[in-house]
């Protein structure tokens, strides 16, 4: 199947394409309803060397970079996405979704601290919270370890709580979903009736039938008794020869009462030539 066959069809079953279409229209727009557009806020934190690790450094902590500073991060970012450390941010205020983890490609220690919610101030006031924290949490470990003050590590803010920023990422994947969704289920449909259609016959139109005229039957003449009579009568005379050419004795009495019959076809006495046999001298004799 073609394009072509395929919009064909298409255009063909509008009507279970239209409904198929206004609902996918349908679920855009409760996605646009029911998902709502998220922000997010992030800062970037690194971790520097204690001041007495930085003595012969005069002092700079940026130019004293030590492996351990790296482990160090990896640890406090997994202490900060634990659900203590959840409780005690939402304790303070903190609303929305934490994130801390390790900075992409980074060179050093920097951590990136995230907070994605649903309210733009909200958002940028949980991420101030959530890089405040993360600088008490450090201090809170190394003060359990008895740290010296002057060679606990130390945090600083390289990037600040940035403005929330927008995110139509996942708004815009559940939209694409439900509108694939939509349209998938619409042409299934479609091509569902279509199949249907063409499975079924197409029944052939009905001719009306007319209804049967009685067959009338139409009386044949009886035969005339006359004219029948008739024909019997030559039909005899013609086979019976002539009276006159046999004797009075051989005449029977039937013959001389049908003598009046007889001598009424006497036109046919002409066809009887061949049956007298030459006895036409006799008669000739017997008028004289």
């Amino acid at each position: 199947m073609d394009l072509a066959e395929i919009f064909r069809v298409m255009r063909r079953r509008w009507y279970v394409l239209l409904p198929g279409l206004l609902l996918t229209a349908g679920l855009i727009v409760g996605v646009v309803l029911l998902v709502p557009v998220s922000y997010q806020s992030q800062s970037t934190v690194v971790l520097l060397n204690s001041q007495k690790a930085t003595v012969a450094y005069d002092g700079n902590p940026f130019l004293s970079t030590q492996t351990s500073l790296t482990g160090m991060a990896d640890s406090l970012a997994r202490n900060l996405n634990s659900d203590v450390s959840i409780r005690e941010l939402k304790s303070r205020g903190a609303k929305g979704t934490f994130e801390a983890k390790l900075a992409d490609n980074a060179q050093g220690p920097l951590m990136w601290l995230t907070v994605t919610g649903t309210d733009k101030a909200s958002v940028l006031a949980s991420d101030k919270i959530l890089t405040s924290y993360a600088k008490e949490r450090l201090d809170q470990f190394q003060r359990q370890q008895k740290v010296t003050s002057k060679a606990m590590i130390r945090m600083t803010t390289i990037v600040p709580p940035q403005n929330p920023v927008a995110q139509t990422k996942t708004r815009i994947e559940y939209m694409v979903m439900a509108g694939a969704l939509g349209l998938v289920l619409s042409l299934v449909l479609v091509f569902y009736v279509e199949a249907r259609r063409r499975s079924r016959p197409v029944p052939q139109p009905v001719e009306p039938t007319l209804p049967e005229e009685p067959v009338q039957r139409v009386p044949l003449p009886e035969p005339e008794t006359e004219t029948e009579e008739r024909v019997a009568e030559q039909t005899m005379a013609l086979r019976t020869p002539p009276s006159w050419s046999r004797s009075a004795g051989q005449r029977t009495g039937a013959e001389q009462r049908a003598g009046r019959s007889a001598t009424a076809v006497a036109p046919a006495e002409p066809l009887d030539e061949e049956s007298t046999h030459g006895q036409r001298s006799h008669t000739g004799q017997r008028d004289r």
